[in-house]
């Protein structure tokens, strides 16, 4: 991988725009799947002259869009007689244009095209390798005009996910998986979309103690009947080395969302203090984490 140069955001503009572009076949869409897991907004295949205007109207005003990738190649029958004035013009006005240009050996390219049986986009009734040739030679300049190339001959898809969201997200690269942890009652049933499903009805319950039954999980002093015995502080030390071990095998993998689920009869009490707990604990790890207590209201 190599960089050319770092675009910051011009004063003023709110929206920062990356072009993913290069030869059929090198990962682009492996790439725009990669800033969607990172919060870009994506476009495939958009036409370039259309790109003036997207980026016009999503400049206005208070948008909600303020980062976007877009695939643009020579799928779009204009984009090679175009690119050149469209970027440069865009430039010139001022608006954060990035272009992330994905490259890969003829071999390697001949290998994919073989394995997913595409005809290419050049060489339609000709062979691949007259269509990679004729395709690197129309995209020269673009590749010398590109802020990042990317060569992914030795790529695996996971290992080109990283490399492009470490150009994008810099030090904030490490942890990208999403972690989200629900209580529940099984009263209730099961969270149909859990990864991870760890049953607390083991625990001493609060249900049965007439000064703590009417308080639901967020009260201290449930929080403190739950874990005041050994057997909670043993279970939270033996999940936390677990997630601790998984985690970050799930992140490497590239698995973008893990779901948690703790579940105890009625979901108000034992389940509510153990995913406070759990989520606590993950984000000090450095990940994103969403908690949602699904049955806590219910009786």
């Amino acid at each position: 991988m190599s960089e050319r140069s770092s675009n910051s955001l011009p004063e003023g503009q709110g929206l920062k725009v990356v072009i993913i572009t290069g030869l059929s076949g090198s990962g682009k869409s492996t790439a725009l799947r990669a800033l969607e897991d990172i919060g870009f907004f994506c476009i495939d295949n958009l036409p370039i002259e259309l790109l003036p205007q997207f980026i016009q109207i999503q400049s206005r005003g208070r948008k909600h869009v303020t980062q976007a990738a877009i695939v643009m190649d020579v799928r779009e029958e204009s984009f090679l007689d175009k690119y050149r004035s469209v970027f440069e013009s865009l430039k010139e006005k001022g608006f954060p244009i990035e272009i992330l240009f994905l490259d890969a050996s003829d071999e390697a390219l001949i290998n994919r095209f073989s394995e997913t049986r595409r005809l290419h986009p050049l060489a339609p009734g000709g062979s691949v390798l007259e269509g990679i040739q004729m395709e690197r030679e129309k995209l020269g300049d673009l590749k010398n005009m590109a802020d990042y190339v990317i060569d992914s001959t030795s790529y695996n898809i996971h290992q080109l996910k990283e490399a492009v969201q470490k150009i994008f997200l810099g030090e904030k690269a490490g942890k990208k998986l999403t972690v989200i942890v629900t209580s529940f009652g099984y009263r209730f049933g099961l969270p149909v979309d859990a990864d991870i499903v760890l049953d607390v009805r083991f625990l001493r319950n609060p249900y049965f103690v007439k000064e703590l039954k009417d308080f639901d999980g967020h009260n201290g002093a449930v929080r403190d009947y739950v874990l005041a015995t050994e057997d909670s502080i043993l279970f939270l030390k033996k999940i936390r080395d677990l997630l601790s071990f998984l985690l970050p095998l799930y992140d490497k993998e590239g698995k973008v969302r893990l779901h948690i689920a703790l579940g105890c009869t009625g979901g108000r009490h034992r389940s509510v203090v153990m995913a406070n707990e759990l989520a606590r604990f993950l984000s000090g790890e450095g990940y994103k984490v969403n908690l949602h207590h699904r049955d806590i209201t219910k009786s």
